[in-house]
């Protein structure tokens, strides 16, 4: 078949973009679907927000918003302008003409890649996809997931992509609780299973940020995701590896990386923690290194800085035994109270958060754990670690910080109040550099 149908499938969409008249499905509405969403209606798009959870769907459909960072005040007025609606109902594909895919992307247990999400949003979307519809996936993943997964189990339903459909990767670039950049601001990355559905993906996010960046393909769309988020995975586990290692010289790590970001050129700061945590970082070396081995690749450098951020939670709970231990103290029975659950500071989102790994084996050492986060007030059911039991945010006052035998701070919000810490916890270890002040009752970790 020659690509004039598809041209002209791609003149009339070109028009329909440009006068905003293009119907938009964004499938997931939580921390990348829900701003994706509002970014479009703010710029005059009708949107119909997909998701498997009911209660979410009714809350949005409310003019609710269940997402701390994200303006509530947004929601409202999107619901207002009769501009957004969320649904559960998935027949109900074949009404947009632009399918956005913001499902989560998780790892095995085995630390593999698992699509699940994704083989069953683009199964969902094969049973109702109509001709000239435009599907991107925006999920990150390793490369070669849009052209060989998505595109896959799409055709069989019988429509060709390139053909009939136009199919793309754009990838997600969220940075929860960033003040200074927003999905507006961030640039797009876009790259099409060929060039004309490039064309049209880009269009059309033309339409809604401030700046698109083409590449040439699906798979370098792909690869570039991969590639920012593993630079800052191989960074985060250079300076927690020195952190370990300065930490036995005695010498302190932050008080290095102070001196060492004056340097106004040839350094780039990273700061060590607990562990990683997030949706992006602590998946996406293993998505590529599982990848490289189908082309015979070894990552060594990269599954090394994997190795050694998986092992952070094992690091500071050794820190936290070896701390109670000089104040005469087993962690069996000991009363610990974790400050932070969300995985940074300033956030709602607990997702991948190493703090769940460090109760978990604190847990299994005989410790009485309790938590204080003033964004997470129940501990939410985690798919790694679905054991744990259920737990609610303790207030953070003089009384629950005297009864805990040690105070171990994993996520530094700038709510918590750390001199009310630092004068009524009778033990600390400190994971994020708060106490730069060296303290007697203070222990970096």
């Amino acid at each position: 078949m020659t690509l004039e149908p598809l041209a002209a499938l791609r003149d009339t969409f070109l028009r329909r973009i440009d006068a905003h008249e293009v119907y938009i499905g964004i499938i997931g509405q939580g921390y990348v679907g829900l701003p994706l969403a509002l970014t479009f209606v703010d710029k005059g798009f009708r949107v119909l927000g997909f998701d498997v959870d009911g209660e979410k769907v009714a809350a949005l459909n409310r003019g609710e918003c269940y997402i701390r960072h994200v303006d509530g005040a947004r929601v409202k007025r999107a619901g207002e302008t009769k501009r957004f609606e969320a649904t559960a109902d998935f027949t109900r594909l074949h009404e947009p003409d632009a399918i956005l895919i913001c499902v989560p992307t998780p790892l095995t247990a085995q630390k593999e890649p698992d699509l699940t999400y994704v083989r069953q949003t683009a199964e969902a979307i094969r049973l109702h996809l109509r001709r000239g519809q435009l599907i991107v996936l925006e999920s990150t993943t390793y490369p070669g997931t849009t052209d060989e997964v998505v595109r896959g189990t799409l055709e069989e339903g019988g429509l060709t992509a390139g053909v009939d459909f136009f199919l793309a990767f754009s990838p997600e670039r969220e940075d929860p609780g960033n003040k200074s950049h927003s999905t507006q601001t961030i640039p797009k990355v876009v790259g099409g299973i060929d060039v004309v559905s490039g064309d049209v993906a880009q269009r059309l996010y033309d339409a809604a940020v401030a700046k698109t960046v083409r590449v040439s393909s699906a798979r370098a769309a792909e690869a570039t995701k991969l590639t920012e988020n593993i630079f800052r995975a191989v960074n985060i586990a250079l300076v927690n590896e020195l952190k370990i290692v300065y930490d036995r010289m005695g010498i302190d790590i932050w008080e290095v990386l102070d001196a060492a970001s004056t340097k106004p050129f040839g350094f780039m700061r990273f700061n060590p923690g607990p562990g990683w945590g997030g949706h992006c970082i602590p998946l996406d070396p293993f998505y590529l290194a599982w990848k490289a081995r189908e082309y015979g690749v070894s990552t060594k450098f990269i599954e090394l800085a994997g190795e050694v951020n998986v092992r952070m939670p094992e690091y500071v709970v050794g820190k936290l035994q070896e701390a109670l231990n000089n104040s005469g103290r087993a962690v069996k029975g000991a009363k610990v109270l974790v400050l932070g659950l969300a995985y940074k500071k300033d956030i709602d989102d607990p997702r991948e958060s190493p703090a769940f790994e460090v109760i978990h084996d604190l847990l299994k050492l005989g410790a009485d754990v309790s938590y204080h986060d003033p964004y997470v007030p129940v501990a939410p059911k985690m798919r790694s670690w679905p054991t744990l039991p259920a737990m609610t945010s303790r207030p953070l006052t003089p009384e629950v910080l005297r009864s805990a035998d040690v105070a171990l701070l994993i996520t530094d919000h700038s709510i918590v109040d750390y001199d009310l810490v630092l004068k009524n916890a009778a033990l600390i270890v400190d994971t994020r550099g708060i106490y730069r002040v060296p303290a007697p009752h203070v222990v970096k970790a």
